[in-house]
């Protein structure tokens, strides 16, 4: 990696894939230089219609390309832990997207490996490193809203979806929960941390994965988060956080959210407005890149911590609802 240019590997042609490397394209000091997939044909595609030099069918050309500086794992989130795996058994930093595993042990095994080996791990929380949601967070740590006592956030799209829906498959990681749960499980917990209770109530498919959950997280402090996802429901997609000394309301699309309002009793309405595009995944990448440029192997902003409490908590919801996949021998016990 020299100091002006990094080059990532993108693994797996997706949309989220086409939709990165599309945002690292105006990124400055990056470049996507490789791209795999499990067939040839689907990786010189993707390159084709974005300008990428390589393309591999199959994964062991990208992570022994000596080119690739960092390699941006995109497959779906039950091919995490053997593909980031691989990635740095190769010696590559990694950022991998979300949800991180499909469980708690396997996040701690690519943690470790990680941390075993001293390369950069980072879960694609992009949500994270969205400059609103660092002001948000930054304000509630700085007792702008008092003691936090209410977290409010869902995420439901109206589907519906076929039953041979990756979506309704378990042995993919299907249902609600990965897809779309973890974005106000992350929110919540990014505000108040790993929660002390988890209770959770789901629908589930006849194939066996959560079609709508709702779940309530306690913590010693008094605090509650009340959280939602679906597969059955376009949900508001909103947040709100309440303290002692006021509140924060973001409208639709929280994870990403184009403005925020504080609320504080005496005061008029502050309103905070992201000046840059906040759907762009470019801030996880810039966040990557200035992690590497630096020798760090861990980001302060997606902490490595922090991902394996989320996965704990998906973990317990998961375990209170009843949701099991094939490929797992026990759940980790929250």
């Amino acid at each position: 990696m020299s100091d002006d240019v990094v080059r990532w590997g993108v693994l797996a042609t997706g949309g989220i894939a086409e939709r990165f490397a599309t945002d690292l394209a105006g990124l400055d000091g990056a470049e996507v230089v490789a791209v795999a997939s499990r067939t040839e044909a689907s990786a010189r595609s993707f390159a084709d219609r974005l300008g990428i030099a390589r393309a591999y069918g199959g994964w062991d050309g990208l992570l022994a390309d000596p080119e690739v500086d960092v390699v941006y794992v995109a497959t779906p989130h039950h091919a995490h832990r053997r593909a980031a795996g691989l990635a740095l058994e190769a010696g590559k930093p990694v950022l991998c997207e979300k949800a991180f595993t499909l469980n708690a042990r396997e996040a701690g095994e690519l943690v470790g490996l990680a941390r075993d080996r001293g390369l950069f791990l980072m879960e694609a929380m992009w949500m994270y490193c969205n400059p609103l949601i660092r002001t948000l967070a930054g304000l509630v740590r700085d007792g702008a809203v008092g003691e936090v006592r209410t977290v409010q956030a869902d995420f439901g799209i109206p589907g519906p979806f076929a039953p041979g829906h990756r979506l309704r498959d378990p042995a993919v990681g299907g249902g609600a929960l990965l897809d779309l749960g973890v974005y106000p499980v992350a929110f919540a917990q990014l505000l108040l941390g790993e929660p002390d209770s988890v209770q959770a109530h789901a629908r589930i498919s006849s194939e066996g994965v959560d079609l709508n959950t709702g779940m309530l997280l306690g913590w010693e402090s008094g605090a509650s988060a009340l959280l939602s996802c679906s597969l059955e429901a376009d949900t508001p997609l909103t947040a709100s956080v309440t303290g002692t000394k006021g509140r924060i309301e973001v409208p639709r699309g929280f994870f990403s959210p184009e403005r925020f309002t504080l609320y504080r009793e005496g005061a008029e309405p502050e309103e905070f407005a992201n000046a840059d595009d906040p759907h762009s995944l470019r801030h996880e990448a810039a966040e990557v890149m200035r992690c590497l440029r630096a020798g760090e192997t861990e980001s302060p902003l997606v902490p490595l911590d922090g991902t394996l409490a989320v996965m704990r908590t998906l973990d317990a919801v998961r375990d209170r609802v009843g949701v099991r996949y094939p490929q797992e021998a026990e759940l980790t016990r929250a």
